[in-house]
Formats: structure tokens, sequence, C-alpha cells
């Protein structure tokens, strides 16, 4: 099985550029191999990217956001709560997905201590797991003592590029290499 991000959700809006967003993720999951998910998430400028295997789609998925952010966060989120709940009692129904996070082990002072909850209303319910525990850890990062924990971890990856220095940036294509026929290869 192989999802991706295509499936719209219900979710609150965060506008300041400590607020993590998701901004992909795909997962291949199968009764024959161990499951496999990758994440990109974003802040302000910033990119973080990861991949991981996990016991099932979510765990994958968990275990990819963990890696991407860990130098955000100095550590990985504990979850203490997952809940999946139906709203409706037909197979297409909406379920929502509610998650509960904890500091990580390493944190110190201030940052230990707390629980931070995300919830998310989907019919995609891997989609709603994925972006509720997105929503708990920007609940997390909300808290004055974490504040700037995003900036700090920054890669400046998403860095906005200027109208001047933008057409230096840009690819150079070469007008005389003539066409390319892309379904050529399928073709052998």
């Amino acid at each position: 099985m192989a999802a991706d991000s295509s499936t719209a959700t219900q979710r609150p809006a965060g506008d300041s550029a400590d607020t993590l967003h998701l901004a992909r993720w795909t997962v291949t999951s199968g009764s024959n191999a161990n499951s496999r998910g990758a994440v990109v998430i974003s802040a302000g400028d910033h990119q973080w990217e990861a991949s991981a295997e996990g016991n099932g789609a979510i765990d994958a998925l968990f275990r990819a956001v963990d890696g991407a952010l860990k130098d955000v966060l100095t550590g990985h989120p504990r979850l203490v709560g997952y809940v999946v709940r139906a709203l409706g009692d037909a197979p297409d129904a909406e379920g929502r997905v509610t998650i509960t996070i904890a500091p990580p082990d390493g944190a110190e002072g201030a940052r230990a201590s707390g629980r931070y909850k995300g919830e998310i209303t989907s019919t995609n319910i891997i989609a709603a797991s994925i972006e509720a525990y997105i929503d708990a850890i920007n609940e997390l990062l909300a808290e004055e003592h974490w504040q700037g924990a995003t900036e700090t971890a920054g890669n400046r990856k998403r860095a906005k590029v200027s109208e001047p220095t933008a057409k230096a940036q840009r690819a150079e294509l070469d007008e005389e290499a003539g066409r390319i026929d892309t379904t050529d290869w399928f073709n052998h």
C-alpha cells in the first residue's frame, strides 16, 4: 500500500516562522516488508527531510518526523497518547486522530515537562496521524522556553531568492540540444 499527502484534512493554520508545516510525506507499507516513510517539514526559510523504516505506516512516518526534527528538539518527543475515533459508521467516514506527546527524554529545565496535544479530522487516518503529530510538536514549540528552536536548528534550505539574484541562480537551458523524448525509455 502506498499513500501520499494528496488527501485534504482539516487542521488549524499557524503563521509563526517557528510553526512547522508538513510540506510532503509518503509511505510504503505491506504485509511482507517493513514500512518506509519519508517527510519534508518546513518552518520559515528552513526545511528538514528524513526517511525511516517502521512497524507499519504510521510508525515509519513518526520515525521520519523524529529523524527530520532531531536537531530542532534535541531528541524526539515521547508519544504518550494515540487515539483514533470514527466520526461515522461507514468505511469512508471521517476519523479524528488525537496525539499526545511529552518532551524528549534529554530535555532539561523548563523544556523537560508538559503534555502537548494535536488533533486532526480526515477520511485518511494516516494523513491525520502524521499531521496531528506535527500539530502536537507545534504546541510544544509554541511554549516560551522552546522559542527559537527551529531558527537555531535551521538550515536555510527554503531561503527565498530575490529577483536580482534569481536570474543568476536559474538553470541554463541549452536551446540547441534538441527535444528529449521522455517516453523513449519505456520502449526499450
